[in-house]
């Protein structure tokens, strides 16, 4: 009897869990993946991965599928693996200014449900919490006791729950009132960071792994994933890109800086600089028209508005490399009104050698990106895998 119990515990048993643990990680962290880039990703042999996958299915832990979006042009489709959906969902919260937003995908990466509410800024945070758990429960795609963990995004920047700077920032409490609401792990970031986190993994930029993710709001922030892992930086403070100072002798900014990028192309930025020049709408959605038919103004503003844009991201693109810039926010809806400029400025800045290894593209997820940026990080951060099925013991081994 011990020498069957030391032999399971032995270093083949050992080896293999390890191997089991890295293709589950791999599906948890990515979703469907063929086989072939299973084993690019985890370096696995092809006579190994086929062995750990047959067992990973043959206990329900991993499903195959053919997706109808991934066949190939000639032949048969290509079969893809993913994590069993019926295992668990994870649910992503956005606490945006004005609006709550909501989504849930299970674990094979496949959205369940997405819902959103609009609300006054000044709403507490007890309310934007039961609005979360309404859209939530009035979903009949989520159930809510299949929950492993739930990603927040919030505006401004993340300080240790509990620090002083959190409690400043008036976020110390709804991770508490979360867990017991919902009575699982909460998992809270910046929602812009989450943005840029989701257009990586489900968005413009999914076949990146280094991304520089700018949005342009009410304010201008963003977002870095760096070898497909979201970079924070000390304490929260990473893709602030709004606060680099585009003219030192500019406008006063909230941040306590001095001609920063949001003075110059956050929403009520550009709305300022259009009136100047002698535009009428008095919204952005009148705005976006007056662009769209070709006003002189309005292009005018969303040139200059995209050279100051294309110099900071050329900056940025000096300091990280990015592959992909992915551009979102509600002033994104200019299209290339605004985005040709991003790159004429872009590459005019950028070095030679740089220029042919960067793609601008428009953000492609909309207001449910930030939610869905929350489920990302919990399906790559948490250890949502505890209670797969482990592999059974061969009789008699």
């Amino acid at each position: 009897m011990l020498s069957c119990m030391h032999e399971h515990d032995g270093p083949l048993t050992r080896l293999r869990r390890s191997h089991e643990q890295a293709v589950l990680e791999l599906l948890r962290k990515h979703g469907p993946l063929s086989r072939a880039e299973l084993g690019d990703r985890s370096g696995l042999s092809r006579t190994t991965l086929h062995d750990i996958v047959a067992g990973l299915a043959g206990n329900g832990s991993v499903v195959a599928g053919t997706p109808h979006v991934e066949v190939r042009k000639r032949g048969r489709p290509v079969e893809k693996l993913s994590l069993n959906p019926a295992a668990g969902e994870a649910v992503g919260i956005d606490f945006a200014r004005r609006a709550v937003h909501v989504a849930a995908v299970n674990f094979a990466h496949e959205v369940i449900s997405s819902a959103s509410e609009a609300h006054a800024p000044d709403l507490s945070w007890p309310e934007r919490i039961d609005i979360a758990g309404r859209l939530l429960a009035t979903s009949g795609a989520i159930h809510l006791d299949a929950l492993s963990a739930i990603g927040v995004g919030v505006v401004g920047p993340i300080s240790e729950p509990g620090s002083e700077n959190a409690h400043a920032q008036g976020i110390d409490g709804p991770p508490d009132l979360l867990r017991k609401q919902f009575g699982v792990p909460v998992l809270l970031d910046n929602n812009t960071r989450l943005a840029a986190l989701a257009e990586a993994v489900w968005g413009a930029a999914a076949d990146s792994g280094d991304v520089l993710y700018l949005r342009l709001s009410h304010g201008v922030g963003g977002g870095l994933v760096v070898g497909g892992a979201l970079h924070r930086g000390r304490n929260g403070l990473s893709g602030e890109f709004g606060h680099i100072t585009v003219d030192p002798a500019g406008r006063p900014c909230a941040c306590g800086g001095t001609g920063c990028l949001e003075t110059r192309a956050s929403l009520d930025a550009v709305l300022y600089r259009y009136r100047e020049a002698g535009g009428r709408a008095h919204d952005l959605a009148a705005f976006l028209e007056a662009a769209a038919a070709g006003e002189p103004s309005a292009l005018g503003v969303l040139e200059h508005v995209g050279y100051d844009i294309g110099g900071v991201l050329a900056a940025v693109c000096h300091a990280v490399g990015p592959g992909v810039i992915v551009v979102g926010g509600e002033l994104a809806e200019a299209g290339p009104a605004l985005l040709g400029p991003v790159e004429r400025a872009l590459r005019q800045q950028l070095m030679p050698l740089a220029r042919q290894h960067v793609d601008v593209r428009r953000a492609t997820l909309g207001e449910a990106a930030s939610a869905l940026g929350g489920i990302a990080l919990v399906l790559h951060e948490s250890p949502l895998l505890s209670h797969y099925p482990r592999p059974v013991p061969e009789e008699n081994a």
